[in-house]
């Protein structure tokens, strides 16, 4: 099975093919997804696709880092940024996070997983965390270190911290939308919702002067 490659090192043409991939899982469930439905669907060999992406989990871990490197990432390079870039970069990853988990290929793939819990082997769930879940949260966490880092905000546990941040912007949406629910915004748009949500975790991690000041 070949090396698994970052969204960075694919090649355009290797992200359209899982561009297809994702579309048929989301019209036709993980039956669909075939390497000769994939390879017919995006006009490529089945030998293309063993080159790139190997056996059916290395298509799928493809597709799923694929679909999680939609979410913006963060690249701490050690320096301090400035406030207003601090919570520029919260609001983009909410609303990049929002925008992807409320998309029909999340959905999809999120509910296949459900449906698949209970069976042993089950790997969908697993690449899931391994090639999602764990690539969106790394790249949050290097940035709530920079926010700290910069004297933006305090927090004595990351990951405490960073599960706030998250539940704040997803809240129960994500649970209601794979449940078929409509109009869990509330009336507010994406942006909206990503803006309150930060403006949510500066009320509680926010630096103070005071605070700061009682620090020097």
């Amino acid at each position: 099975m070949p090396e698994r490659q970052s969204r960075e090192e694919l090649t355009p043409r290797q992200r359209d093919v899982l561009e297809r991939a994702l579309e048929l899982l989301v019209a036709g469930g993980e039956k669909a997804l075939t390497t000769s439905g994939l390879a017919r669907a995006a006009n490529c060999s089945k030998e293309s696709l063993y080159k790139w992406f190997g056996d059916r989990d290395g298509l799928l871990a493809a597709m799923i880092a694929h679909q999680a490197s939609k979410v913006r990432g963060f690249t701490d390079t050690g320096g301090t940024m400035r406030r207003d870039v601090f919570e520029t970069h919260l609001r983009g990853f909410a609303e990049d996070l929002l925008r992807v988990l409320s998309g029909e290929v999340s959905l999809a793939l999120n509910r296949l997983a459900i449906g698949q819990a209970s069976r042993e082997g089950n790997r969908l769930g697993a690449l899931l965390v391994e090639q999602g879940r764990r690539r969106i949260d790394q790249a949050a966490t290097r940035l709530l270190e920079a926010g700290k880092r910069s004297g933006h905000i305090h927090y004595d546990d990351l990951d405490d911290t960073y599960r706030t941040l998250y539940g704040l912007i997803v809240r129960d949406m994500h649970v209601r939308m794979l449940l078929g629910e409509k109009g869990v915004f509330g009336g507010r748009s994406l942006e909206a919702q990503a803006a309150h949500a930060i403006r949510q975790f500066f009320a509680l991690y926010e630096v103070r002067e005071k605070e700061t000041a009682g620090r020097l």
